[in-house]
């Protein structure tokens, strides 16, 4: 379902925003251009292939709505007019999907955080509720998020439609479909009605950037409470990391993470005694019966555990340290240098020299999957075409890639075109977001 919009008309808007003030209150509503840019952007400079067509969109209307309720009476304003309407949580994405392409209305949802209700094995909680929020009102009762993003305070609503897994996953699995349990979304039909999804249903509304419908509040899962220690160790080269990271994945109970990187990486974390300098670093988010089997594995490799640490505040430190974090602050450290894709296979393992060499400088983030090693892989940006060639390579090393420099829906792409015919008959919700026939910023975008 390709749509192509024209941005609305200044006399529309201005009708939009005296509405939404109407609604919201002044203070939650604005057409500033400050705000409204700083509304526009996500982390999408991160990419340095989609940083070089930067500004792809500016929102001429910004909303910040405070409650589920409110966040569909200001969707089915903006519908009625015809305006396009891109969600936003807190503005962490890194590849577009926030980017309002077709201007229109901001929805910012960072206002509406109220937790709601925690149940056994649940939680409900508005769509801009931090994931952080939600682990600790889960902590209160004894229970804890299946799972969570590396960026903690990303929002609820903008995880469960734009990421894809997080601290968690090697015990569920990298993506949301057993974590969401129920949606309240607001579609794109100019009713301001929240509508009620469950299991399978609900799954339509997941990692597709609400291009079907917005989620407003949501119900996922939770499990019983661990005890969680923070295991800080280093290796003498990264061929020692990579060679215990699959075992300590597997011991029982499972860890919540695992998470590895070469000395050239590790050099660029933020500093901390336990991260040993000019050393392979890798740090685990193990259950505390697990300690002593986690030791022997470490310095039977060739490691030392440099430091065990306990607390939440530790295993969020080590969650914000994992995923495309370490690719980050390797960003960081060389300004305008590197791009990353996304990998997974035992072939990260078994053959990490042919798989580092297929990009200039390569480097790679590891951590423990479900069921393979899944991680990130850098190297130094030239061209476009140097990542998709680089793409065609990994396959051939039995490497499983992601290219993440695009902002159109990847995941059951033709079962949201589908939905959104009935739910988004316009095509206002988030457009420029799904396009059948999207290649991306470089072929090979879509794998």
């Amino acid at each position: 379902m390709t749509v192509s919009l024209s941005p609305p008309s200044a006399a529309v808007v201005a009708e939009l925003e005296a509405e939404l003030i109407d609604l919201l209150g002044a203070r939650n509503v604005t057409s500033e251009l400050r705000a409204r840019e700083r509304a526009s952007v996500d982390g999408a400079r991160m990419s340095p292939i989609i940083t070089e067509l930067l500004p792809l969109g500016l929102a001429d209307l910004v909303a910040l709505p405070t409650t589920a309720e409110d966040i569909g009476l200001v969707v089915a304003a903006a519908v009625r007019r015809g305006v396009p309407v891109t969600p936003r949580g807190k503005g962490t994405g890194n590849y577009g999907q926030g980017i309002p392409m077709a201007g229109g209305l901001v929805l910012d949802m960072s206002r509406a955080r109220a937790v709601v209700e925690v149940g056994d094995g649940w939680i409900t909680a508005e769509a801009g509720t931090p994931m952080v929020a939600l682990e600790r009102a889960a902590a209160a009762t004894g229970q804890e998020l299946w799972m969570y993003p590396s960026t903690a305070q990303s929002s609820l609503g903008g995880f469960l439609a734009g990421g894809s897994g997080g601290t968690g996953t090697i015990a569920h699995g990298s993506n949301h479909m057993g974590f969401v349990l129920a949606l309240d979304v607001v579609l794109g039909t100019g009713s301001p009605d929240l509508v009620h999804v469950e299991g399978e249903e609900a799954h339509r509304y997941v990692h597709n950037y609400g291009t079907a419908g917005i989620i407003a509040r949501a119900t996922v899962r939770l499990e019983p409470l661990q005890d969680w220690r923070g295991v800080f160790a280093s290796f003498p080269d990264f061929r020692g990391a990579l060679s215990v990271l699959r075992e300590l994945g597997r011991v029982q109970p499972l860890p919540r993470l695992v998470s590895a990187d070469p000395p050239e990486i590790t050099a660029t974390l933020p500093a901390d005694p336990a991260i040993a300098a000019g050393r392979a670093g890798l740090r685990m988010i193990a259950d505390a019966r697990t300690l002593a089997e986690a030791t022997a594995l470490i310095e039977g490799a060739g490691g030392a555990v440099e430091d065990v640490r306990e607390g939440p505040q530790v295993v969020l430190g080590i969650s914000m340290l994992s995923y495309n974090h370490p690719i980050e602050w390797l960003q960081k450290s060389e300004p305008g240098v590197y791009f990353h894709v996304e990998v997974s296979g035992d072939a990260l393992v078994e053959r990490i020299d042919e798989v580092q060499a297929v990009y200039e400088g390569g480097l790679l983030h590891i951590e423990a999957g479900h069921t393979v090693p899944i991680g990130m892989l850098a190297g130094v940006y030239r061209s476009p075409e140097q990542v998709t060639e680089g793409i065609a390579a990994l396959g051939r090393l039995g490497v499983g890639v992601h290219n993440p420099h695009q902002w159109n829906v990847d995941f059951e792409l033709a079962r949201t075109i589908e939905t959104a015919r009935t739910t988004d008959p316009q095509g206002l919700l988030n457009p420029g977001k799904l396009n059948p026939d999207y290649d991306g910023p470089t072929k090979g975008a879509i794998r």
